[in-house]
């Protein structure tokens, strides 16, 4: 049981964070880069442009944090679920680390609610 709640705390604390960081920030901020230090394809999934292409659409994150808390999808309008439909699927591995199988299940469920979006596998 203590568990759950180190991790819902985890979870709370991280999604704050995630809600500070601007958009301005995210686009002024270059990841410093080594040239050769990864192999072509592995390298690491910047967070912050997974993230902010969810700030684009107001209320997105606050939507998509309701159905993590809650399991339910029903608040995640059809505007979000477009954005998350359109997010590289390596980001969401990166963006929900404690619950792997949550972004699965918002896909399907943005699937219902814009049928014809682009989703990455």
């Amino acid at each position: 049981m203590e568990s759950k709640a180190i991790i819902s705390l985890y979870l709370i604390i991280s999604l704050c964070v995630v809600t500070f960081v601007t958009q301005g920030v995210a686009q002024t901020q270059t990841p410093p880069t080594i040239p050769g230090l990864f192999p072509p394809g592995l390298v690491p999934v910047d967070l912050v442009k997974c993230w902010s292409s969810l700030f684009t659409v107001e209320g997105c994150v606050l939507e998509i944090s309701k159905s993590i808390f809650s399991g339910k999808f029903e608040n995640v309008e059809a505007a979000c679920c477009k954005v998350f439909s359109s997010l590289d699927a390596n980001c969401w591995s990166q963006m929900f680390p404690l619950n792997p199988f949550f972004p699965p299940l918002l896909k399907d469920n943005c699937a219902r609610i814009v049928p014809n979006s682009n989703t990455h596998k």
